[in-house]
């Protein structure tokens, strides 16, 4: 049975920009469900034993998603966002993460740029990402509809924002651009995407 994970800092430690309360809700319940209804769609199934990612890869069919999709792929989205985030987070990355922001985007006020029109702009819920495309070993840009993401396309995801509304209503209402700000500014933690990136590229 898959566990929910806690965020790795207390539901705190990212506030005045993003509140406990709202860590009630989004992780306490909604990511909660997906863990828990997961469970549930699995228990007694070939998918029962596997991982994460290997549910997700086989559900996902090609497009045509099965019915353990979404709760698979979104338990796997809050954790992977959760850790894109630090108390005192946001500046800029440096190493080869800034390296290759640079040359694949121009430079990295670019690249906050496109991140924050992929964010603003994906319609409705969803997510917009940072990734590695190991084929043509480059970052690219991609923006995900509801519980979609990029291992779905062969990339290694590096960074994440959800743009579901609860992810920011209770702090933002409907000012989602204010939201995706100050999660570049204050809450993005470059470490964990630079690790992920060494590991991609390992």
């Amino acid at each position: 049975k898959f566990e929910l994970q806690p965020p790795p800092y207390p539901m705190d430690a990212l506030e005045p920009h993003m509140s406990s309360r709202t860590f009630e809700f989004h992780w306490g319940k909604h990511h909660r469900a997906y863990v828990d209804n997961l469970n549930k769609q699995i228990d007694g199934t070939e998918l029962d034993g596997k991982t994460l990612e290997d549910i997700i890869l086989v559900t996902y069919n090609k497009g045509a998603p099965l019915p353990a999709f979404n709760n698979a792929a979104q338990a796997w989205n809050h954790q992977f966002f959760w850790e894109s985030m630090k108390p005192n987070g946001g500046g800029e990355p440096s190493g080869e993460l800034l390296e290759l922001i640079n040359r694949d985007f121009g430079s990295y006020d670019a690249f906050v740029k496109e991140f924050k029109a992929a964010a603003a702009t994906q319609f409705g819920s969803g997510w917009a990402w940072l990734a590695y495309k190991p084929e043509e070993k480059k970052l690219a840009l991609v923006k995900t509809p509801n519980a979609e993401n990029p291992l779905v396309l062969g990339y290694t995801p590096l960074l994440t924002i959800d743009v579901w509304e609860h992810a920011y209503y209770l702090d933002f209402q409907n000012r989602r651009p204010d939201y995706i700000s100050i999660f570049m500014e204050k809450l993005v933690s470059w470490e964990a995407v630079s690790s992920r990136l060494k590991a991609a590229t390992a």
